[in-house]
């Protein structure tokens, strides 16, 4: 197998996948030039997992080969990451072979910590406990959802960092949803444990999800964070984040958005920051100390939400930054830190947010993306994931 590569991609998500396309449609010169280090088999359209947990969608649809996704002319070596040599323009991968690259982009995503909460890792998919951030296990969202007529729906939102910052509270609002639809609204109670201090961090969208918050009767609870789960007993234990006092909640189905960290192989790298996550500049996303690596996407410590859409805007400033790079010429392209939660209120109603680095509205349609629409809603379900699989991983939009 080749060892030597003008440009490694570490991660074959998203992110990586969207650059790689990116730098074959932008530069002929590095055709077979490109490899990307990715273990998996699978790639896979998380966003639609929401709708697949509220019964809307079928997970199959969110899975590819990831053969059938890694663009032509790239060299894709399946194997895991573990030790960045970054003085050395070397990787060591898992299995001791070592990779060296002229230029390296760090696309690793973030870590699903399920041991982080007690309890969690031995109750998920079983017990009326649930996630949505389990390829296997979302279908059981579903499950717990549509067999629960009587009780108390528990939703979750962790202290740390997650993927798509709406998703926990998505998932709320179409159980609500489906519990009216179906008639058992009167006879439950849904509440929402939230690390957050308010609903979303962007005030036109947070003051327009208080209203819904408002109208679907939800027992909201800012700056409780879950740090145990007693399946048997079905008690969520939180801790107050103001006060630091344990507080106990009796549950009859929870849907817990487990703990995220930055991937172990690159917090312990010298590429990380003091928080484990890749240490970019926020608008050109190099990284700071090393001027031939650069990071996009969940694992690049870049204050915006991790969303996909968020790549899309990320992905051609890298390419274009380290074409400029490899020409010895100056960065110019920059990103504003834009990202998108497009929040599914209910069955057919959803709110676009878009929004950048300063907490203000980017809107790019021409109407008031804080009202509920039907449009949105069809948007993500069936115009979304044709963009994803036809659009962006192939470097097009």
């Amino acid at each position: 197998m080749k060892s030597s590569f003008k440009i490694v991609i570490v991660g074959g998500g998203t992110a990586g996948i969207s650059v790689a396309s990116r730098l074959l449609r932008k530069s002929q010169s590095v055709m077979n030039e490109v490899a990307i280090i990715e273990p998996a088999s699978k790639h896979y359209y998380q966003p639609l997992w929401t709708l697949v947990g509220g019964g809307a969608s079928k997970k199959e649809d969110s899975e590819r080969s990831m053969a059938s996704v890694i663009p032509e002319g790239v060299v894709w070596i399946q194997q895991a990451a573990s030790i960045f040599e970054s003085e050395k323009n070397q990787i060591i991968l898992a299995d001791q072979t070592v990779i060296t690259y002229d230029y390296l982009i760090v696309a690793g995503g973030i870590e699903i910590n399920w041991g982080a909460i007690k309890g969690l890792k031995e109750a998920i998919g079983t017990k009326s406990v649930c996630s949505n951030y389990s390829f296997e296990h979302v279908d059981y969202t579903w499950q717990t959802i549509r067999n629960l007529k009587l009780g108390t729906a528990l939703f979750t939102h962790p202290v740390s960092p997650v993927k798509c910052g709406g998703a926990p509270q998505k998932i709320m609002y179409l159980a609500e949803d489906y519990f009216r639809k179906s008639g058992v609204r009167q006879n439950m109670k849904v509440i929402f444990g939230s690390a957050n201090p308010a609903i979303f961090d962007v005030l036109k969208y947070r003051e327009a999800l208080e209203k819904v918050v408002e109208r679907k009767e939800i027992d909201v609870r800012f700056r409780r964070n879950l740090i145990e789960i007693k399946a048997n007993e079905k008690v969520a234990i939180f801790e107050n984040l103001d006060t630091g006092a344990k507080e106990q909640v009796r549950y009859d189905m929870i849907h817990v958005t487990p703990y995220m960290n930055a991937p172990k192989f690159i917090a312990k790298s010298p590429l990380a920051d003091e928080n484990g996550w890749v240490d970019v500049d926020m608008y050109t996303l190099q990284h700071k100390k090393y001027a031939n690596v650069f990071g996009l996407g969940d694992s690049a410590n870049l204050p915006t939400s991790k969303t996909g859409a968020a790549i899309r805007k990320q992905a051609p400033v890298v390419v274009e930054n380290i074409l400029s790079c490899m020409r010895n010429q100056p960065l110019k392209k920059t990103y504003n830190g834009y990202s998108s939660c497009p929040i599914v209120t209910g069955y057919n109603k959803l709110i676009l947010a878009e929004f950048d680095y300063s907490k203000e509205p980017t809107e790019s349609m021409p109407f008031n993306q804080a009202v509920e629409r039907t449009s949105m809603y069809m948007m993500k379900k069936d115009l979304l994931p044709i963009m994803y699989w036809d659009g962006m991983l192939k470097g097009t939009m």
